[in-house]
């Protein structure tokens, strides 16, 4: 059994790894800006016989990120950075502090919870951190400037920290799916037949799944079948990777 502690699992992508791998035996912190919300999840993984546990983290703090890990149960051993959201528009309306605030969660809150949790990590010898990616942290669509270049850059610092921990059993991996069907993409879907005039099911049918070969959604478990690899042995000595979950897209 493995400590693992996830960022925005009160719902969606966060929630859904959190139930596989409760499910597979390992502790899961349940962890969401709102603290309501990961202790649903986390009883929810209870009630049906796995081990949880709820604290609440803004990762964009540092003084909630000590907070956080002062409370929990037990050390850290695998960080899944999942926290994100998203907003659609064109760069000239896209507001500045929206923007940033994106950045903020994505990137820089990746960077101050993984340093957090890194010495905790060394001083065990072993550790796993296992960044949610995006298919558009490798290309590019209109109106996510920000959410695009937050996730570009995800991938750069998982390629510099898997240098930086090289020394030790401690690996970073970034895993980039294409759409998954969950509540942030179902107001993306809104979000984005507004800002392009078009209808909900051509959102779905001619933006999202077209340039997927596959044409389905990523589901959940193909995320925490992912995440479950990453951590087991045999994946000891893949650090730095970006493993893709995209149905076909990007091998066009």
């Amino acid at each position: 059994m493995r400590s693992i502690l996830i960022t925005g699992a009160a719902s969606g992508i966060g929630a859904g790894i959190a139930h596989e791998l409760a499910a597979a035996g390992h502790h899961v912190i349940v962890s969401d800006l709102s603290l309501e919300g990961a202790e649903a999840v986390a009883a929810e993984i209870r009630g049906q016989g796995g081990s949880a546990e709820a604290v609440a983290l803004d990762v964009t703090s540092g003084e909630s990120v000590a907070a956080a890990l002062a409370a929990v149960s037990r050390p850290v051993e695998v960080l899944v950075n999942n926290a994100g959201l998203q907003h659609v528009s064109p760069l000239e309306e896209f507001p500045l502090a929206k923007w940033d605030f994106l950045v903020q969660v994505m990137l820089v809150g990746v960077a101050r919870l993984t340093r957090a949790v890194l010495p905790g990590m060394r001083e065990r010898g072993y550790g796993r951190i296992v960044n949610i990616g995006s298919i558009h942290a490798l290309v590019a669509s209109p109106y996510k400037s920000a959410y695009v270049a937050a996730k570009h850059g995800l991938v750069g610092f998982s390629k510099v920290i898997a240098l930086e921990t090289a020394d030790t059993d401690i690996t970073i991996n970034t895993i980039c799916p294409s759409y998954v069907k969950t509540p942030l993409v179902d107001r993306q879907i809104a979000d984005q037949a507004r800002t392009r005039g078009i209808s909900e099911a051509e959102v779905v049918g001619q933006v999202m799944l077209k340039p997927m070969p596959k044409g389905v959604f990523i589901e959940m478990d193909e995320l925490a079948g992912t995440t479950a690899f990453l951590i087991s042995p045999a994946a000891r000595n893949m650090t730095g990777q970006t493993l893709v979950l995209d149905g076909g897209w990007t091998v066009q």
